[in-house]
């Protein structure tokens, strides 16, 4: 039992023993979750205090992509209280931060990381983003091998990211269950995780598991990919059924439930569309096919990853509402990406799709504004109107939506996440950089305040 993380756990525990007795009258539609909500050892701290931030250039990322001078955005309990110019009124005893005329920004979003579980430094010790002993692995969590003293965890929120969503390696067919954050120091993983956020589910196509597998049990080809990937699926289809059966005609008769298995009861869930489907796939082809076997087996693909050529089927991947997180100019690095172009993001906006700038990497994610801004500037020189504002949802409220958090957060709106940075300079610009963070209404970075480094910086420079 733990105590040094919080009394929930221990008074919790009765509560685990108790599901742990009732399995028998548990079916997948209600059975407790992997961790019980009772039990999760959340780092609980306390609200921010009331912040005004006064005399900004506001660019507000929302529907109507606002950008009002001399603004005013105040922040309670963590959240928006109110979003507009000079006439707004600042309580007293609130604390006020003027910008000076510099740019406010929603915080910025990566709808693609292995922080945590591919931590820094970069070592074999560290690797635990990929369970590479079987091609389908729905049962394993990220959350389970998240590290929260990643020193690139503050790398990033030093770059103005204050959300992501962390999901296992694409080693696999089915790597397992991916998780959102709040990018602020927790003591466990659970003290980040993302309120109300949904579970995902990171599926893989294409070379990386055939060249995993290959050479061991398979699969050793693409149709060999797809081929795996049905068979779980049906497999789990007959593991709901027969739970269905269970509580519909067994249960009364005191009959044995089936027995639980980790693995299958995630794809039941996906069916369910209690968990949401990310997937890497590189080509146009691949999505295609992936698309088909989400309609056959009854779930939908939120993102597609890398999707390097998503370009090619742009308008298939609007009209299906699937999102693209995909790089500003990785391409070449392997076959499946030797079709990639920098225009990808652009072409994806252009069609009506959902863009989204991601960095797969823990030196892109501190440069994600950047990449969007380069992504702008390829699609405006092959001639496509594109503006500022679309740029920024890029890194902010699209990916936001990839991860079901849009809601919350990802755009300067009342009722929002306080999730913001304050620029030195305009948020697209190479030579700009984050002044001041604040997430949840808490000031989680000041680059002219005091710096803190872990363990594994000491010796660098200060």
């Amino acid at each position: 039992m733990f105590s040094g993380q919080s009394g929930r756990w221990l008074g919790g525990y009765g509560v685990v023993v108790a599901t742990l007795l009732a399995g028998c009258n548990l079916m997948p539609a209600s059975r407790p979750e992997l961790l019980p909500a009772q039990v999760h050892r959340v780092d609980v701290s306390p609200k921010a205090p009331p912040v005004a931030i006064v005399n900004a250039l506001l660019w507000t990322g929302d529907e109507q992509n606002r950008r009002i001078e001399k603004g005013t955005i105040l922040v309670r309990d963590g959240l928006i209280a109110a979003v507009g110019d000079a006439s707004v009124t600042v309580p007293q005893g609130v604390q006020i931060i003027d910008a000076g005329g510099r740019w406010v920004t929603p915080g910025l979003i990566d709808a693609h990381s292995h922080l945590g579980v591919y931590p820094v430094p970069s070592v074999s010790a560290h690797e635990d983003g990929n369970e590479l002993t079987d091609p389908v692995t729905p049962d394993v969590q990220a959350i389970h091998s998240f590290w929260p003293q990643d020193p690139g965890l503050s790398h990033a929120r030093a770059a103005g990211v204050t959300s992501m969503l962390i999901l296992p390696g694409s080693g696999n067919l089915i790597g397992g269950r991916g998780f959102s954050v709040k990018n602020r120091s927790a003591r466990s993983a659970e003290g980040m995780r993302f309120p109300g956020s949904p579970d995902v589910l990171k599926m893989a196509c294409g070379e990386n598991p055939k060249r995993v597998y290959g050479g061991k049990s398979g699969p050793a080809s693409r149709m060999g990919n797809l081929a795996r990937l049905r068979a779980a699926y049906l497999k789990a289809k007959d593991y709901g059924a027969r739970w269905s059966q269970w509580e519909k005609t067994q249960k009364q008769k005191g009959e044995k439930p089936p027995e639980r298995d980790l693995k299958l009861e995630t794809l039941v869930d996906v069916m369910a569309g209690k968990i949401q489907v990310q997937n890497h796939c590189y080509r146009a082809d691949e999505m295609l096919l992936m698309l088909d076997i989400a309609r056959e087996m009854g779930f939908t693909i939120r993102a597609f990853h890398h999707a390097v050529e998503a370009y090619k089927i742009a308008d298939v991947l609007a009209a299906e509402n699937v999102a693209v997180a995909t790089w500003a100019d990785w391409w070449g690095f392997k076959m499946e990406a030797y079709d990639g172009i920098q225009e990808n993001l652009a072409l994806v906006h252009a069609a009506g799709g959902r863009a989204v700038v991601h960095s797969d990497s823990p030196i892109g994610i501190q440069h994600l504004n950047v990449y969007a801004a380069q992504g702008l500037a390829v699609g405006r020189e092959m001639g496509l109107q594109l503006s500022e504002d679309d740029a920024l949802r890029w890194i902010t409220i699209n990916p936001a939506w990839a991860m079901g958090v849009h809601e919350q957060t990802g755009s300067l709106e009342v009722g929002k996440m306080a999730d913001l940075v304050l620029w030195s300079g305009h948020p697209l610009s190479i030579y700009s950089k984050p002044d001041r963070v604040l997430i949840d209404g808490h000031s989680v970075f000041e680059r002219n305040g005091a710096a803190s480094k872990t363990d594994f910086e000491l010796g660098t420079a200060p």
